[in-house]
């Protein structure tokens, strides 16, 4: 049995200054404790979820054209978890290679077996679950989605077309300026867009229904991606989508929220003040009410500086912005053992500490163990 004692610990609705205890990886108590682990008035939140992270594609390619060795990779990514508070990391790997890069179908089968492997293992700090993002007009998509859709790790799937004139892509113009300053040539940069817009055409239709069929079999929830217009959120509804992910307009996000959808957005787009792609704000969505979950997007320690940010601002209270990384995420994915600090729960906790305004973390546990 361990105590933490001298807590401000974050519940659902409410700061309960006292002591939590943990037993068998549970949270068996809350209230005194007559000894135990001295938090110095610290902040206790719950385990962070993640329900969207390409942080892995981040150590696989460290720099342009320098790839690192995918287990290694696997192994930094969930420390870097561990060491941001993310105790539950959807990996968010990619099926199917679109556009300029062409690096992601190697890092989904290398990502996959190393995950697999190293989760039976039992080396990972963290618990890792699969969202799978399948891009729809990218020829391979399919067979991709055969070597995973069966496996019990696969617990969310997204659907989104990343070729330009769709969704946060829109504006081709932006676009073709973006690829150009990349350091590719126009000519081969228009070459590109219209092989990328006759794959639309020709794949995103029949994929987009062999995902949907594949998700409903498995019951697993399936989001939209970059939800833009009313009339997508109407029709990703009917078809049985229950979350809009990274809507790129108010106007997505508050048909989504009318049709009773999820909703879910980028950290990061908090923590640096806007959009890197310019849509929307994320704290607009906060003050149209329509957002249920943060996800680090590719920097997990932007989760728990996002939740704090916005109290800052006055947009929420602390157990407001808290349950968005954390209560709300795992309502999402039907993870009804955690995200919250209740007695019976896994004891997944994270305790932080303010320095000038910014949270820093001082320990991590995992199903009650210390892992940072």
């Amino acid at each position: 049995m361990t105590s933490l004692t001298n807590a401000q610990i974050v519940l659902p609705d409410g700061i309960l200054p006292g002591s939590l205890t943990i037993e068998n990886g549970r949270i068996a108590a809350l209230g005194d404790a007559p000894a135990g682990e001295n938090l110095a008035g610290d902040f206790l939140i719950p385990g962070i979820i993640d329900l969207h992270t390409d942080n892995l594609e981040r150590q696989v390619l460290p720099r342009s054209n320098a790839r690192w060795p995918s287990r290694s990779a696997m192994l930094a990514h969930d420390a870097q978890c561990a060491a941001a508070g993310v105790t539950t990391v959807f990996d968010a790997l990619c099926l199917g290679d679109i556009g300029f890069a062409k690096a992601r179908t190697e890092t989904f089968k290398d990502g996959y077996n190393d995950l697999r492997e190293l989760t039976e293992a039992g080396m990972l700090k963290t618990d890792h679950f699969l969202h799978l993002r399948c891009e729809l007009p990218a020829p391979e998509m399919p067979e991709l989605l055969e070597l995973a859709i069966d496996d019990e790790l696969v617990r969310l799937i997204s659907v989104m077309d990343h070729s330009p004139g769709n969704g946060q892509y829109s504006d081709i113009e932006r676009y073709r300026d973006m690829r150009v300053k990349e350091g590719y040539a126009l000519a081969k940069v228009d070459e590109m867009f219209l092989k990328l817009q006759e794959n639309h055409r020709t794949y995103h239709p029949p994929h987009r229904a062999l995902v949907l069929e594949a998700a409903r079999k498995r019951g697993i929830p399936v989001a939209a991606h970059d939800d833009r217009t009313e009339a997508e959120v109407a029709r990703n509804h009917e078809e049985g989508i229950t979350i809009s992910e990274f809507p790129v307009s108010l106007e997505a996000a508050r048909a989504a929220r009318g049709l009773g959808m999820h909703i879910i957005a980028g950290a990061p787009n908090i923590v640096r003040g806007g959009s890197h792609s310019g849509n929307i704000a994320v704290t607009d969505l906060i003050r149209a009410g329509a957002l249920n979950a943060l996800a680090s997007d590719y920097v997990p320690a932007a989760m728990l500086e996002a939740a704090f940010r916005v109290v800052a601002q006055g947009l929420l209270s602390l157990p407001q912005a808290i349950a968005l990384i954390t209560s709300g995420p795992a309502d999402i994915a039907g993870l009804a053992d955690r995200g919250r600090i209740e007695t019976g729960l896994r004891a997944d906790l994270v305790q932080v500490r303010l320095f000038n305004g910014t949270p820093v973390i001082r320990a991590v546990w995992h199903g009650g163990k210390r892992i940072a």
